[in-house]
């Protein structure tokens, strides 16, 4: 029995009666064997032959196994004007992968008795109209708290005039998006994907923490870590190694807009390197970041108030594939596609990054599993998207 089966049925063992928790001095250990040369060929050829088929300029990818970054590697072009490479120093917007960050703040947070879920947000921001019910940090994390997303109701901006350049930088600022905006439908009452929702809960973070949304995160997330590049993706700073966007229209493969997205920092403004999402997707799974019993409260999907389940937690998406426990993310974005994809009871995952916003990239992390199956047979490495 090879390596990676020996150590995948030892984790096995281990889940059937504790949840694993590896430290990341561990996790390092676990991992600092490099994977062997076949099974880094086979995914690099799985990769490529996925972008051809899909027509992708460039992509990023990092593999997990036994509950530490593998590897991680660059596709294709970050600039293809400029003929300049996706290297693991390319960095791409993370798109909605950025809402587990801030469940992850605002959930430390509770750890810290700072934070009630269960309290109105509007003890905490105040600035939020009265919506007639209470909408708790708790809905929100979970998409029940009504809050408008794109396009299904009406967004209804504050308008007033600022004395800043860049107002939005405020967490508390960019509730002025959408704050008039009536509810989709009670608190509680039913799921309802929302960004805008998540804006909220990063401002209910920045008054609970006391401190700068985006300071709280790299204090108590990227400085723990060692997440060098996570951060705001703020167009008015000049941030090196940032990937151009692309997108398909009518067959042809044309440069995408460069759209702001920073006054939604806590719903999908963070960029980084493939390294530091990949470090994040094994930092949740190995327990570093917030204990065992807030991570197993995050991993337990929430019921709507018809008894219904959306299959997600608490800033994460929680499904079965084929009996294992499977946790996940995925973004979409102007100049991003973005999967984070971990199976904590066997302790493996894949993380993918794009700049072509026509890209799939479970297909991706689908065919790198395959791929990995066909070197080091492994019936529990899968990726069913």
């Amino acid at each position: 029995m090879n390596k990676l089966i020996g150590s995948l049925l030892i984790l096995l063992a281990i889940s059937l009666s504790a949840p694993p928790c590896f430290s990341h001095e561990q996790a390092v250990a676990m991992a600092a064997e490099t994977i062997p040369p076949d099974l880094r060929d086979a995914i690099d050829q799985a990769v490529r032959e996925e972008m051809e088929r899909q027509e992708l300029v460039g992509v990023a990818i990092g593999v997990i196994r036994e509950g530490a970054v593998a590897y991680t590697a660059g596709y294709g072009y970050a600039d293809r004007e400029n003929e300049v490479p996706v290297t693991n120093d390319t960095l791409f917007r993370w798109a909605s992968i950025s809402k587990p960050v801030t469940a992850v703040a605002a959930m430390q947070l509770v750890e810290a008795d700072k934070l009630d879920l269960t309290a109105d947000a509007r003890e905490y921001v105040p600035e939020l109209p009265d919506k007639g019910a209470p909408i708790t940090t708790e809905q929100l994390l979970a998409h029940l708290g009504g809050i408008v997303h794109y396009t299904n109701g009406p967004v209804i901006r504050t308008e007033r005039e600022y004395d800043t350049p860049n107002p939005y930088e405020s967490v508390i600022l960019a509730l002025d998006t959408f704050a008039p905006s009536p509810l989709v439908n009670q608190p509680g009452e039913r799921y309802s994907y929302s960004t805008r929702g998540y804006i909220l809960a990063s401002a209910v973070v920045e008054r609970a923490g006391g401190q700068p949304f985006a300071e709280q995160v790299q204090e108590r997330i990227c400085d723990p870590l060692g997440l060098t590049t996570l951060q705001p993706d703020y167009q008015w700073v000049d941030i090196p190694n940032r990937a151009k966007g692309y997108r398909r229209v009518r067959g042809h493969v044309f440069p995408s807009t460069n759209t702001d997205v920073s006054w939604k920092l806590g719903g999908g403004g963070f960029i980084s390197n493939v390294h530091d999402l990949a470090r994040f997707a094994a930092a949740l799974m190995n327990r570093e970041l917030v204990s065992e019993t807030t991570t197993q409260n995050m991993w337990t999907p929430r019921i709507d108030a018809n008894g219904q389940s959306a299959g997600y937690g608490l800033g994460l998406r929680v499904t079965n594939n084929n009996g294992r426990l499977r946790i996940m993310h995925t973004g979409s974005q102007e100049k991003t596609r973005t999967r984070m994809v971990f199976y904590p009871e066997l302790g493996h995952g894949i993380v993918v990054m794009t700049n072509s916003e026509h890209g799939d990239c479970g297909a991706i992390s689908t065919s790198i599993y395959k791929a990995m199956n066909a070197v080091e047979p492994d019936d529990s490495a899968s990726d069913g998207q």
